[in-house]
């Protein structure tokens, strides 16, 4: 089964937190959770949870809750998790080495394939187990790996020429990391991460004197990994 997509991303971006925090009641040995404490951990309504998991199949036995396994497995199917999606890098300055690391140790369904840049000293060093390659390799790369996901951690000032060489080379998905604006391709899902943007809606938050609730106690409270 995969999403409709008339869900809003919001409502995947919920499912995907649900499915975190089912690995890690498993992990504990949680068998059963109800959609009551699933919503204590991420200070949601039950009625939100079980109307979103709805969607996907996810049906609860009133009094006993989600079977923890099955539900994850519906959610890793629904968010087409049951297998790997490669991804190449564009752009190895401090960022694109971090996001690099993070991805490569990470226990997700994403693989890195390919690793690029323009600068001398950077190309023909390692990311982990890959080779750093120019920017003219990346349509061999994304072609002979058969990557469908770019990501982009270059400056602002070329990040266009970078999205575009993405596009061309043939991912049909790109998650950018520079601090600009794209023009972006209509063919190709393209999602910004500024994280300027969001230390700045922080600072704004913090200015008028407000700040996030802690997390509730609870014998079902996610493990920090996935907070």
């Amino acid at each position: 089964m995969t999403l409709s997509n008339s869900l809003s991303p919001v409502t995947v971006n919920r499912l995907s937190l649900y499915l975190r925090c089912l690995h890690c009641l498993s992990e504990k040995g949680v068998v059963k959770v109800s959609s009551k404490q699933l919503a204590e951990m991420f200070h949601l309504s039950a009625a939100q949870i079980r109307k979103d998991l709805a969607q996907i199949g996810g049906l609860g036995i009133r009094g006993v809750g989600y079977d923890v396994t099955d539900l994850a497995q519906r959610l890793q199917l629904s968010l087409g998790l049951d297998r790997v999606h490669r991804l190449v890098i564009v752009g190895m300055g401090n960022l694109g080495r971090a996001l690099g690391t993070f991805l490569a140790f990470d226990d997700g369904r994403f693989k890195i394939v390919g690793a690029f840049d323009t600068d001398p000293d950077k190309i023909g060093n390692s990311l982990e187990n890959l080779e750093i390659l120019h920017i003219r390799d990346l349509a061999e790369v994304v072609r002979s790996s058969g990557a469908e996901i770019g990501v982009l951690a270059v400056p602002a000032a070329v990040a266009q020429e970078n999205y575009d060489a993405l596009v061309a080379a043939g991912v049909k998905a790109v998650l950018n990391f520079a601090p600009v604006r794209l023009d972006p391709d209509p063919r190709i899902r393209t999602k910004d991460v500024d994280i300027r943007t969001h230390l700045e809606e922080l600072g704004f938050f913090l200015l008028q004197g407000m700040s996030t609730a802690a997390t509730a106690d609870g014998a079902f409270e996610p493990c920090a990994r996935y907070r």
